[in-house]
């Protein structure tokens, strides 16, 4: 027959299971300076910020191009044409170029690259020329032929298709020859700059068709630059310049640069590597150490436990010192638990083998014994009870100054706290103190329990015609209490032992001694410190201060 108990797991504990696995730090930081090395390259690819430098890049050697193709044409219209010729020419409606500020005496008529790809707006594929309407220009027709040549040889240099327009937007001059005689007007930028200003415009590619190497002269971007330069003499406009040229592929000019790029990037990844290194073994060392001092502590070799020798921040050092102060402090609790262990166990011993030795007696001799033999033994069984309970409310009062932790808020009065423990006791006390008042770092519960031990032992073992004094003095950073009395005084095999937790001992006529230390265990370590003192006269050692 089987069963089986199915028992209910506490609320808010979770069933065990295989542990996730955590990054390390040296991988996070890794990470997180790998992370900061790319924004920056996000940043420009998302704002598209090299992709507009190529672009103004084409757009000011185009500009450079039809400025200089410009200046050709005019000089050479000017030298074939009347003055009658120029006045009969269009007056341009615009300034050329980008005009000096007000208050400079400069004469220059800059032509600036305007583009950008993040502003600028892409407009569709350009419309084709269409049949001219009317004759081209007979003189800009003559100015054509003389410049041909020069259009074919800048064409296979720079790669850029070149028109020349007349006045009136027919072509005259042409790195393609199929555009000749036919009229230019319906594009944007023809008919701005036959207004005399100059633009730049982005258009959409068609495609090429068939692959293209990286290391190819042909540019793969999906748009074109176009420049139109109006041909400007006296204000009139001659005609104009139109340039266009597809700019370059951002991957082509990076693959151009691979070398220098693969290096860059090797540089700065072993960077990264050598600071991730370094902020790990900065925080990861010290960890580890801190977590193999945590582990001794856990195992109980406090003892070993010594602040980091090179903690290298100071978050580490402090936890490093703290860990150590936790060490000692559990070391200490550790000694005082074993010590207050064996010394109860000491103390009760012999009251419990008494009571034991005395009710068995009566259990088996009762009826044998006589009326005084019984009053003995019930007397025995009563002295070690009330030795019991003595020893019990002292280790319970003990106990309770052990909680109390002084503050240093609220100091306790030593020369009050001394009188109305006197004033209590309604024995042979006197109280002398050099000042009226002495403050001191200790709350007076526990003031009150240790100077309440030493005068109950002073009164207990020194007899009943023993006195007991208090005397209290301020010194430069403590105050001095001495506790003595006139008694009988402790026997030199206790002497040695007269502060620890609980001490039994015997005298002449059983009489039983004891010492115990009168401050509790934290008291000493953070209120202060207890002593015995000889008599004056060499006697043997009688009182504790």
């Amino acid at each position: 027959m089987a069963s089986a108990t199915g028992l209910q797991r506490p609320e808010g504990q979770r069933p065990e299971g295989p542990r996730r696995r955590l990054p390390g730090v040296r991988t996070l930081l890794l990470a997180t300076y790998l992370a900061v090395l790319l924004l920056p390259v996000g940043g420009i690819g998302f704002l598209r910020l090299y992709e507009s430098a190529l672009i103004r890049q084409t757009e000011a050697e185009l500009l450079a191009q039809a400025a200089v193709l410009s200046a050709a044409y005019r000089a050479a219209w000017l030298d074939r044409a009347s003055p009658e010729a120029l006045a009969a020419m269009p007056v341009a409606k615009f300034d050329w170029g980008v005009a000096p500020a007000p208050a400079s005496s400069e004469r220059w008529r800059a032509l600036l690259p305007q583009l950008d790809l993040a502003e600028s707006p892409i407009l569709p594929r350009a419309p084709d020329p269409v049949p001219a309407a009317r004759p081209a220009d007979p003189i800009a027709l003559g100015v054509a032929r003389t410049l041909a040549p020069v259009l074919t040889n800048v064409r296979e240099m720079t790669l850029a298709g070149i028109r020349i327009v007349d006045a009136h937007g027919i072509v005259v001059a042409s790195t393609a020859n199929a555009d000749l005689g036919l009229d230019m007007v319906r594009q944007e930028e023809v008919a701005e700059a036959l207004q005399g200003a100059p633009v730049a415009m982005l258009r959409e590619r068609a495609p090429l068709s068939g692959e293209v190497s990286w290391e190819s002269i042909s540019r793969t971007t999906q748009l074109r630059v176009f420049v139109a330069v109006p041909v400007v003499a006296d204000g009139r406009v001659l005609g104009a310049v139109l340039v266009s040229r597809t700019p370059r592929n951002i991957v082509q000019t990076l693959y151009s640069k691979r070398h220098a790029l693969l290096a860059l990037a090797l540089v700065l990844v072993a960077s990264v590597a050598a600071l991730a290194w370094f902020a790990g073994y900065t925080v990861v060392r010290p960890t580890r150490q801190l977590a193999a001092m945590a582990r001794r502590v856990a195992a109980g070799d406090v003892r070993a436990v010594e602040p980091l020798a090179a903690p290298m921040t100071r978050e580490a050092r402090s936890l490093s010192e703290s860990i150590v102060v936790l060490a000692r402090t559990l070391q200490m609790r550790a000694d005082y638990v074993r010590e207050l262990a064996l010394s109860i166990s000491h103390e009760l011993k012999t009251p419990l083998t008494g009571i034991r030795g005395s009710t068995e007696l009566l259990r088996d001799h009762l009826e044998e014994m006589s009326a005084e033999e019984r009053a003995w033994f019930l007397s025995n069984i009563l002295g070690d009870t009330a030795r019991l309970e003595r020893l019990v409310r002292r280790i319970l009062e003990l106990a309770r100054a052990d909680a109390l932790l002084p503050s240093g808020e609220e100091p306790c009065d030593v020369v009050q706290a001394a009188r109305a423990m006197a004033a209590g006791k309604g024995c042979e006390l006197s109280v002398e103190c050099a000042s009226a008042t002495l403050p001191a770092a200790i709350d007076c519960e526990s003031l009150d329990i240790a100077l309440s031990n030493l005068v109950e032992n002073a009164f207990q073992h020194g007899g009943p015609a023993a006195s007991v004094r208090i005397a209290a003095r301020g010194e430069a950073s403590s105050i001095i209490i001495d506790v003595s009395d006139d008694g009988r005084g402790i026997s030199p095999a206790n002497v040695g032992r007269v502060f620890e937790r609980a001490v039994f001992g015997r005298q002449k006529a059983d009489v039983a001694t004891e010492g115990r230390n009168p401050l509790p265990h934290d008291r000493q370590a953070k209120a202060g410190a207890a002593g015995l003192a000889r008599r004056r006269e060499e006697a043997p050692p009688s009182g504790s201060g």
